[in-house]
């Protein structure tokens, strides 16, 4: 007879892993498997981010995104040095080029302060002291920010899982799923072959997959997973000390990403960007990535055309600056002038899991589905990486909630 475990999660993402390390801590005496499909865990949208322990600048107060990430901020730092994982606190500064982008900058400033984030404003010459790289009219500085690899933190939760008595099962791809009263089966394969395993409760951190998943199970959802390529450029060696912050713009407000930054890495280097181009397959980090089934589900949705729509300017321009170098350069050049097209070298795209709903709106906050048996996180936006100690121990508070009721 198969084992019956107390939990199973699926996805072995970040949030996944931290989720499960949660849950074996606080009921050692519950069996708790994670299930990834993948050799390895963070192999997705962990293992393709920015790095960044973010502070929680841009988020709506009262958010779960804006409580999460301040939480999730000191959190990640805590942990890291409890395991001895190196951590650079460089800061961050958003710089303002225009008298618009000064205007955004006060906005963005008070929003600091609803959020309870401490930062500084800085002016042209504070900022030219500071980075003499960068060309701007004013910024903020962000000191609470700092740099981390999450493939070593979500490995060492994961290591810590395993030594508290979690189980951990790779290459594990779950292709459908029943749920009783008592029970849900999670039907899988493996090297060609089935398995299935039964468990009291399941918890879905599939990422790109989690509408799919949410489907398995038959529970009525109003949204679709849609794929945004974040596109990167590695800065030549020589320019590892051009900045001693990672370098971000004033946002546009009404821009649904972030735009180009300049990123310190771990190991030294910089990165240029992400962008935000459409996706035509979920898990496509080349430069050209074609799924027929990801491209069907995105055409019979309803949402998909929508959003298309009300960002169908921003989506030719970001597409126009993916393939013509020229044009990626000119958002950095706004601030960092002395960047060449030259200067710009390869490096590993990211995917964005966005959920959108069927009017088209872009899923900003954590979004969550379930079903009697079920937990599923079906958006879990940036900064979910570094937010992903607090959000564990949230899914855990409702998973416990729901098994006492």
């Amino acid at each position: 007879m198969d084992k019956i475990y107390d939990y199973i999660i699926i996805g072995g993402g970040i949030v996944g892993v931290s989720t499960a390390w949660q849950l074996q801590k606080n009921e050692p005496e519950k069996s708790v498997l994670l299930i990834e499909k993948e050799t390895q865990l963070s192999q997705h949208q962990t293992g393709h981010n920015s790095g960044v322990i973010h502070a929680g600048v841009y988020y709506a107060p009262g958010s779960l995104k804006a409580e999460f990430c301040k939480k999730g901020e000191q959190a990640t730092v805590n942990f890291c040095r409890e395991h001895d994982i190196e951590v650079q606190n460089c800061g961050k500064l958003l710089i303002a080029t225009n008298d618009v982008e000064l205007t955004r900058m006060q906005a963005l400033y008070a929003r600091c302060q609803e959020n309870d984030i401490d930062v500084e404003l800085l002016d042209k010459n504070q900022l030219q002291q500071r980075e003499p790289n960068i060309t701007g009219v004013g910024a903020i500085l962000v000191a609470a920010t700092s740099i981390v690899d999450y493939r070593l933190v979500t490995e060492k939760m994961a290591a810590e899982f395993s030594k508290i008595g979690g189980h951990i099962q790779l290459e594990t791809k779950v292709v459908d799923l029943s749920e009783t009263t008592e029970l849900i089966k999670v039907e899988c394969e493996k090297a060609g072959l089935h398995q299935q395993f039964s468990c009291r409760f399941l918890i879905s951190c599939s990422g790109l997959m989690a509408d799919r998943v949410t489907r398995m199970l038959g529970i009525k959802t109003d949204f679709q997973i849609i794929p945004y390529r974040g596109e990167y450029y590695r800065l030549a060696p020589k320019f590892n000390n051009i900045v001693s912050h990672l370098i971000y713009p004033i946002p546009d407000p009404d821009m649904p990403f972030l735009g180009v930054h300049l990123t310190r890495m771990i190991d030294g280097s910089v990165t240029v960007g992400p962008n935000a181009v459409q996706g035509w397959k979920r898990e496509g980090y080349g430069k050209i990535n074609i799924d027929l089934k990801d491209i069907g589900d995105m055409l019979g949705f309803a949402g998909f055309w929508k959003v298309s729509a009300n960002n169908l300017l921003t989506g030719l321009k970001e597409t126009k600056n993916s393939w013509w170098k020229p044009g990626y350069l000119k958002q950095v050049n706004k601030y960092c002038p002395q960047l060449k097209v030259n200067d710009l070298l390869p490096h590993p795209a990211g995917i964005r899991a966005q959920a959108v709903l069927k009017d088209g709106s872009l899923v900003h906050d954590f979004l969550f589905a379930e079903s009697p048996r079920s937990l599923h996180v079906c958006n879990a936006p940036s900064p979910a990486a570094t937010s992903a100690i607090p959000i564990g121990n949230y899914i855990c508070t409702k998973v416990y909630e729901k098994m006492n009721t």
